[in-house]
């Protein structure tokens, strides 16, 4: 899985739990859609996604990864 998501252009990937469950997920990538789609191709993509689908609460009927939305950087603190 580790080896697809760098293959798919996924970087710098993190993810964050908050007590309540809430989970975010961070990642750098040049083209969201397309490290999106390439996910989505790949079988070891489709096992990650039945294993965890009992952990993800959503409103639209989507695998998890396919219902992110990216959000607009507004404020970046660049260490100098």
């Amino acid at each position: 899985m580790l080896r697809a998501l760098r293959d798919c252009g996924w970087n710098n990937y993190s993810l964050f739990l908050r007590p309540d469950g809430l989970l975010i997920g961070y990642l750098e990538t040049s083209n969201f859609e397309q490290a999106l789609a390439g996910m989505k191709r790949l079988d070891v993509n489709a096992q990650w996604q039945k294993e965890m689908a009992p952990l993800f609460l959503s409103d639209n009927d989507c695998d998890p990864d396919q219902c992110m939305v990216p959000i607009e950087e507004v404020f970046h603190l660049s260490s100098v």
